[in-house]
């Protein structure tokens, strides 16, 4: 088949759907330039499930990708690939670093949470329904940041007036609209956070993932189960995905409400439900589009007749894959919740599925429900084509979500 030109990805994602189509009209997967790093995006939902799956793809960049050296240095993603955690490890190393983090997001321990977290929105909606009727709010601020912010803040134990330090230094690790030197002292910054943080537990520990996680580590000593690098970036993949990806997801849940209210009205009618909700989002629009990095350790022929050679980059695209119309049809782009499936990759697939689903998806679906609750002649004070999506080609939400919110009549 004849070879398609490297697509250049925008990094500002300012149509990002339009982008997605592209890469699907490519076939299978496609070559891109992701801010100067060639890798091959893979869109097609089947082959991206055999790839996630595959031993001979690894997300261990640093032993396997012989591009590492030049884009840890030069690569405006470089933490990506850099950390030393469980989103890059491969094989034992994984199992064993996954292992230590999974009682965190234990089905138990999530459950125990449904309460804190409801508290916790009831509050917001609270502190939003105190303003005169009818004023603009923004969501995405004054709700969809500081739910998420809040519940990893007490799972992890990260203190209150740390918090909005810690998000100001996430979202520039899923902004690429930073330049290369900005991003290195973005990442000096988050270090900085973090072990401070470890300091602070150490001196005095708590009932929080960030205290056993030291305990587990200063116990064991170097031989044990983790290392000093591996706990830092352990927390930051902790605190990083643990609030950023589940803000997008309130953020797209009631975007996708707002704009689609016969949708709506087929939940207030007992049609759909709002684990419906959260799911159709999820596969409508994906907390994140993009996952950087893999790398093929052997040539991987693909079903158009391409290679994925050994050695060469591969880019998770999670929301074109989601809305693939070999997988969904031809209503792939219509948010539907009375679609026959809403499957989706949003968490991703195989040993490196998202260990945070059962509480990102308890988040949204609280924060959904209680607000449509309160505020059900709820409208978007800007029209759509006004809602700026982010400067990422990772994260996938809106740099605001302003809202007019009325409260039900007595």
């Amino acid at each position: 088949m004849p070879e398609h030109p490297i697509l250049v990805l925008d990094p500002s994602a300012a149509d990002h759907h339009a982008e997605h189509e592209a890469l699907r009209s490519r076939g299978p997967a496609a070559r891109v330039d992701i801010l100067g790093v060639t890798a091959w995006s893979v869109t097609d939902p089947v082959l991206l499930k055999e790839l996630l799956t595959d031993a001979r793809v690894s997300k261990d960049t640093r032993a396997h990708w012989p591009g590492f050296a030049d884009a840890v240095t030069t690569w405006p993603l470089a933490l990506w690939i850099a950390v030393n955690n469980m989103f890059t490890a491969y094989g034992g190393d994984h199992r064993r670093l996954r292992r230590m983090v999974a009682p965190a997001f234990s089905a138990r321990r999530v459950q125990t949470m449904a309460s804190t977290i409801e508290a916790i929105v009831t509050s917001l909606l609270d502190t939003i329904g105190s303003r005169p009727a009818g004023e603009i709010v923004d969501l995405r601020e004054e709700l969809a940041y500081p739910l998420p912010i809040a519940v990893i803040g007490r799972l992890m134990g990260v203190p209150d007036d740390h918090r909005q330090g810690f998000r100001s230094v996430v979202d520039g690790v899923f902004s690429t609209a930073l330049a290369a030197d900005e991003a290195a002292a973005n990442t000096a910054a988050l270090y900085k956070l973090l072990d401070e943080l470890i300091a602070a537990k150490r001196a005095a520990p708590g009932d929080d993932m960030t205290s056993l996680l030291i305990a587990a580590r200063d116990t064991e000593g170097d031989g044990g189960a983790m290392s000093d690098d591996e706990l830092r970036d352990t927390l930051l993949l902790m605190i990083s995905a643990g609030y950023e990806t589940t803000v997008n997801g309130i953020d797209h849940g009631i975007t996708a409400l707002l704009t689609n209210p016969e949708q709506l009205a087929h939940v207030r009618a007992g049609r759909a439900n709002w684990s419906d909700v959260v799911e159709e989002t999820l596969r409508f629009e994906p907390a994140v589009k993009h996952l950087p990095l893999r790398c093929a350790l052997e040539d991987l022929p693909l079903p158009d007749g391409q290679t994925i050679r050994a050695g060469e980059a591969i880019l998770v695209s999670y929301a074109a894959a989601n809305r693939h119309p070999d997988w969904h049809g031809e209503s792939a782009d219509r948010f539907d919740l009375t679609r026959p499936s809403s499957e989706h990759l949003a968490f991703g697939h195989g040993v490196h599925f998202c260990i945070g689903a059962p509480l990102a998806r308890m988040e949204i679906a609280a924060a959904l429900r209680l607000l449509f609750e309160r505020f059900p002649d709820l409208e978007l004070a800007v029209p759509t084509s006004e809602l700026k999506p982010l400067h990422s080609l990772i994260s996938n939400g809106h740099q605001t979500l302003p809202v007019r919110c009325v409260p039900a009549r007595a």
